[in-house]
């Protein structure tokens, strides 16, 4: 019997799964491609599933020609050293070098009755013309890299169901030259496209300006009637706590019915959602498009939606469907997260306040340039950033505006991982106009209405607004980096399409802009951008919702071995800031003098090494020093950047292959909800409360450790932090810089609940009286014990002991590596990282992701400034 269940479920579960692949499926495999002036025909005979491919090559789709190329090793890495410097730029070549054909085969029959295909192109940079069995689709050339595309294919459908689809895929019409500034000399902003690709302060030009079928291109099939862009809206009003029983909420859904038919067409337009069906009756006319609003559906006890760090992130999934005589013509997911995002203006700081389900939210946040410089997307890719996000403790992403909107598979991560996203349009005050730069080829006055086709921005805008509009961690829409649009664009956006398509969102006009941020109650600019004195971080006044601010953020030596030739694997000479040609193509941001207070360098892997411990002071101190002012100077901060999506040298938490450094794990303690720190300049321990309630009942101990271990005990007392506050507890200056003066000092401060659990914990270690790390130089070894065994699948537990007795074991690096060469396995993720150990303390820390599983036999390294290198089996 248990066997005839177990067949009987196999076949169920196939023929849902045939069902759901027969109703859509992506052309992502079989593509081939060529260049424009080695092809003859014309799209119509090209497309003819008899004309000869024997000479075209493989192509990569969805993905750029530059990717197409690489994949088939006819143009070197551009990742990787010098290499971009080889391949043809696009600037010189002229456009006709990046043009292309992409063909592809695929099977497909002739539906019954009133059966549809539908064919989906979700993005192409930047023009194309599209042919199907010897017939043009598209009666003009399609522009716009962020614009949608559907045909109804059915009538050009092969009745023996082989069919061919031939593109040729155009460059921008203005690829820009790649002199060196901002988005080169700027025109590459006259397009309505990505802005970086003719490179900027963190990245070399893309040769081929990113020209491709860059998105996911499907067959759908439906009935008479599709679905389209379904719209939801959730309403939670107002104030609601984390993991309470929740009065309801309200759902207000909506979609676009397209009728395809000769005849008109009745149904019901419906939706599930908790076992509750909402639906109306519709009747559609011949070839015509209607918009249907249901009834509002009041949920009852709904689980809330909430950003990371202030509660969970359930996701109700739901499907709205067009039921005609019984059966569906078609449907749409729909993702839901019941939330509801408000603003106001916070008058003592002169700033945006932003709350989530009626409870005040203090931002903290990460600019985001894209996940692949090269548009190489991928699902995991997303939500391996967008995780590594999420341990930053970090709360919200800024999708910067010289890229593009970022794409379904991004915010699905950011909702399962509680990432509110600020989305800007393809703006840059750069390219655009906001300031003289005499790298630029127009003047201000002339950048400052580019588009050319303000027309072509206006209509991908509206469609990229009804492609992104129900994820639950989309918050904002921003007109533009640091600079408005045209003002037609403008109101537009403003005044037609927000308040249609989606009315629930706040609009920034800009960046910076004074609806954001006021900036002269006090604050001192955006910035900075490079690395500072700790003390800055903290007493330095910015802007009151800062949407740019950061330091350094180079990797250890494995990372840089992954990008730098063997030759160009130097120190670089920070104080006179003089740098390796590749370093500096790299776009190496100089460390100035910090490593001197480390002692001399040897060589470039104790650089490295030093450059975590600078890596982790400054987003630690970044972060606390934000914090410390919450409500007070501050409402909100991100940090510029968190992310590179290609080998740069410069800010950020994690390599382009996805390797952390001590940037991420800094930034993760500096940005702990409930957390201990202390203020360097006053010398005051103070306490930050990201939660909704008043902490109670919790131990703060202070101790400090010399180089020997020996510690001293300055303090110990019951705290209790306001919600959503800051509290400053104890000055400890003098008795701290005394304990430092000589050779530096371990400050360790912990807060213990009632069983004497560490709720938090944070060690510094502290120069001497003149700036120096002179103790950290002369610290007898630790004798680290390591364990490491499977605590589930995906999962492995490393526990790190220090004995009694021994000096601090301190700052710690651990890595999952592969028994074979050492080099670590990526990605995986570390529930912290570059640990320190107390004497006769132990932390325990879990590896986990995907990746651990693929690897059996892995081994766990551990390395730290005081403890020799050694690696552990997992048991």
């Amino acid at each position: 019997m248990i066997r005839i269940l177990k067949i009987a479920t196999f076949l169920l579960l196939t023929c849902l799964q045939l069902t759901a692949q027969q109703h859509s499926y992506e052309l992502n495999s079989g593509w081939q491609c060529k260049a424009l002036g080695s092809v003859k025909a014309a799209g119509e005979a090209i497309s003819i599933p008899t004309y000869p491919l024997q000479d075209w090559l493989p192509a990569t789709v969805p993905g750029t020609v530059l990717t197409t190329l690489l994949n088939n090793k006819q143009v070197p890495d551009p990742f990787y050293g010098m290499n971009n410097q080889r391949i043809p730029d696009i600037y010189f070549t002229g456009r006709d070098h990046y043009t292309y054909w992409f063909v592809k085969d695929f099977t497909e029959t002739v539906p019954a009755a009133d059966g549809q295909v539908w064919l989906h192109f979700r993005g192409v940079n930047d023009g194309c013309d599209i042919f199907l069995n010897g017939h043009r689709l598209n009666a003009t050339t399609h522009f716009g890299a962020y614009l949608r595309q559907t045909y109804n294919i059915t009538p050009f459908l092969n009745r023996q169901g082989k069919n061919r689809l031939a593109v040729i895929v155009y460059p921008a019409p203005v690829p820009g030259n790649p002199n060196g500034g901002q988005g080169g000399d700027g025109t590459i902003a006259r397009n309505v496209g990505p802005q970086y690709t003719a490179g900027w302060d963190w990245i070399q030009p893309m040769r081929d300006r990113n020209t491709g079928i860059w998105d996911k291109v499907t067959i759908e099939k439906t009935g008479a009637v599709r679905v389209k862009d379904p719209h939801v809206v959730t309403k939670v009003p107002g104030q609601r706590w984390p993991g309470k029983l929740q009065a309801p909420a309200l759902l207000e859904v909506a979609a676009d019915l397209e009728n395809a038919s000769a005849k008109s067409c009745s149904g019901t337009l419906r939706y599930t959602i908790d076992g509750i069906t909402v639906s109306k009756a519709v009747t559609i006319a011949p070839h015509a498009s209607t918009t249907v609003q249901l009834p509002v559906l009041t949920l009852p006890h709904p689980r809330l939606w909430w950003p990371a760090g202030y509660g969970d992130q359930p996701l109700y999934h739901t499907t709205v469907a067009f039921v005609t005589n019984g059966s569906s013509s078609d449907e749409a997911s729909v993702e839901v997260g019941v939330r509801e995002i408000q603003t106001s203006w916070n008058t003592h700081t002169g700033s945006r306040e932003v709350a989530v389900n009626g409870q005040k939210i203090f931002i903290k946040g990460g600019d985001w340039i894209t996940s692949d410089a090269m548009f190489r997307f991928s699902k995991e890719r997303y939500d391996a950033e967008v995780r590594f996000h999420r341990d930053m403790n970090l709360n919200l992403i800024r999708i910067w505006g010289g890229s593009l909107t970022e794409r379904p598979e991004f915010f699905e991560a950011c909702d399962h991982y509680g990432l509110l996203v600020f989305q800007d349009f393809w703006m840059s005050g750069d390219c655009n106009g906001r300031w003289v730069d005499p790298m630029k080829k127009d003047d201000q006055l002339t950048r400052r209405q580019y588009p050319d086709d303000h027309a072509l921005f206006v209509n991908s805008i509206a469609d990229q607004v009804k492609l992104l509009r129900n994820y639950a961690s989309l918050a904002f829409w921003c007109g533009g980096n640091e600079i408005t649009p045209p003002q037609d664009i403008f109101h537009a956006i403003k005044d037609s399409i927000l308040p249609t398509l989606d009315n629930t969102r706040y609009f920034f006009d800009y960046s910076n802009s004074d609806s954001m941020s006021y900036n002269t109650l006090g604050g001192n600019g955006d910035g900075p951008y490079t690395i500072q004195p700790l003390a800055h971080f903290w007493h330095f006044r910015t802007f009151p919702f800062n949407s740019e601010v950061g330091s350094v953020g180079v990797g250890d030596l494995l990372s840089l071995q992954r990008f730098l030739p063997a030759q160009n694997l130097v120190m670089p000479d920070d104080v006179h800031h003089k740098t390796d040609s590749v370093w500096a193509y790299h776009k190496y941001i100089p460390y100035d003098t910090f490593h001197a207070a480390y002692g001399p360098q040897k060589n470039l892997e104790q650089w490295a090494n030093t450059a975590q411990l600078i890596n982790y002071d400054q987003y630690r101190a970044l972060m606390e020093g934000f914090s410390a002012h919450m409500w007070d100077w501050y409402t909100g901060v991100i940090i510029w950047k968190t992310q590179n999506p290609w080998s740069a040298l410069r800010g950020q938490m994690y390599d382009y292959y996805l390797d952390p450094n001590a940037c991420l794990y800094g930034l993760r303690n500096g940005g702990t909800p409930l957390h201990v720190m202390y203020d360097p300049v006053e010398g005051m321990v103070e306490i930050v409360n990201n939660h909704f309630q008043r902490t109670r009942d919790l131990m703060l101990e202070v101790k400090a450790y010399d180089m020997q271990g020996h510690d001293t005990l300055l303090t110990q007392l019951f705290v209790e932090t306001p919600a959503t506050g800051v509290q400053k507890y104890l000055p400890l200056k003098r008795v701290v810089d005394g304990l430092r003066a000589q050779v530096g000092t371990f400050l360790s401060l912990r807060l213990l609940n009632l069983k004497k659990e560490v709720v938090d914990e944070n060690i510094y270690w502290l120069p001497n009286a003149n700036g120096q790390y002179s103790g950290l130089q002369q610290m007898p070894a630790a004798q680290i014990q390591l364990r490491a065994r499977k605590a589930g699948a995906g999962t492995v537990a490393v526990t790190m002991s220090n004995p009694a007795g021994a000096p601090v074991a301190f700052f710690n690096r651990l890595s999952l590596v592969k028994a074979t060469d050492k080099q670590r396995i990526l990605p995986v993720f570390y529930s912290d990282n570059y640990i320190t150990v107390a004497p006769g303390s132990s932390k325990t820390i879990t590896i986990s992701g995907a990746a651990v599983g693929d690897h059996p036999g892995a081994l766990v390294e551990v390395y730290g400034q005081n403890v020799a290198r050694q690696y552990v089996s997992i048991e």
